[in-house]
């Protein structure tokens, strides 16, 4: 019992410590990193769900995107997703993705 409020109260000093960091990214850098946790997030449901990759591909391509470099990011995310034997909720997907994101930008720097 001990151990799981000391990962708690870790798991909730590491997120606030990210959050603390990413505002300190750009607005892009911010907005990058949510999107792809999005994106990552639909794919990893709908893998759950029983779509097939050649599904979320189809899907990904009919689908309108604000930015050039959309939509292969998008297809890329979605591969990885896919490869992946993870089983985590689509909710753990998007929390991992971004925190990884924000770390990797804060490391670029």
């Amino acid at each position: 019992m001990r151990t799981l409020v000391w990962m708690a109260a870790t798991f909730a000093l590491v997120t606030l410590s990210l959050e603390a960091q990413a505002k300190d990214l750009s607005k892009n850098s911010r907005f990058v990193c949510s999107w792809g946790s999005d994106i990552a997030a639909d794919a990893q449901a709908a893998k759950l769900s029983g779509f097939t990759l050649y599904g979320a591909r189809k899907k990904l391509q009919s689908q309108k995107f604000p930015r050039p470099w959309m939509r292969m990011t998008a297809m890329g995310i979605t591969e990885q997703t896919y490869n992946s034997p993870s089983r985590l909720k689509p909710a753990g997907i998007k929390q991992t993705y971004y925190e990884q994101c924000i770390r990797h930008e804060l490391a670029r720097r």
